[in-house]
């Protein structure tokens, strides 16, 4: 039997893009060939059989998509096909935001969560966390979260017309920040373990986000997961 064939694509407009290229590039899975595709124009997306949105600024991902002629594009094609978001590209793919820059935040939306943008703060409080993910492979072996002016998950929603909400990995309660109007304690941490904003990566049927960069480590397992079960899964 031969080996099935999908060509993922990065969008390529502004961020971490070729972090995610690179481990795409050198990701092995039996019986898969991965064709890795900078995506840049509606022509380039409609070649790809999925799509990873990268970190980067997510107000400046939306407006050269815009420019791009590729923000409908993109809008129709998280409807129909696997996408997964990276920091921005988790904004991009949520219902709604929170903190957006003066004049509002272009969405392509699919995942039923409310997020804050920038949730833990600025560049210099960016951090890195040991985090238990369901479903990676090897999951005993803790996934390094790189977390860069990352955005906060506020709310999980319910809709009954769509896939439920599968949450991958949390953080420690005493890790969060102090959200909106809210201050967290180490102390309220019995009443936080199921927090929505302890929620740091889920999946929603073919659709995946994580607020956090695993295209900044030399960890492949988020990529693997996201070929094997929502590309190939979904």
């Amino acid at each position: 039997m031969g080996r099935q064939g999908v060509t993922i694509g990065v969008l390529a407009l502004q961020g971490a893009f070729a972090e995610h290229i690179n481990i795409l590039t050198r990701l092995k899975i039996s019986h898969l060939a991965i064709t890795p595709l900078l995506v840049k124009t509606p022509d380039d997306l409609q070649r790809c059989d999925a799509l990873i949105i990268p970190g980067g600024e997510s107000t400046t991902i939306a407006l050269l998509a815009k420019l791009a002629g590729l923000l409908e594009p993109l809008k129709g094609f998280v409807k129909e096909k696997p996408v997964w978001g990276t920091c921005a590209g988790a904004i991009l793919l949520s219902e709604d935001v929170q903190g957006a820059k003066k004049g509002g935040q272009d969405l392509l939306g699919g995942i039923n969560v409310s997020l804050e943008r920038n949730g833990w703060g600025s560049q210099v409080e960016s951090f890195e966390a040991p985090l238990a993910v369901h479903g990676l492979r090897d999951p005993d072996t803790p996934f390094n979260g790189v977390f860069i002016r990352a955005p906060v998950i506020l709310e999980l929603k319910t809709d009954p017309s769509r896939p439920p909400i599968d949450i991958l990995a949390r953080i420690s309660p005493p890790l969060l920040p102090a959200v909106g109007s809210g201050s967290v304690s180490g102390s309220e941490n019995g009443d936080l373990l199921d927090d929505d904003r302890t929620v740091v990566a889920l999946r929603q049927g073919r659709l995946l986000i994580t607020t956090f960069h695993p295209e900044l480590t030399r960890d492949d397992r988020f990529h693997d997961f996201f070929v094997r079960n929502c590309v190939y899964g979904g």
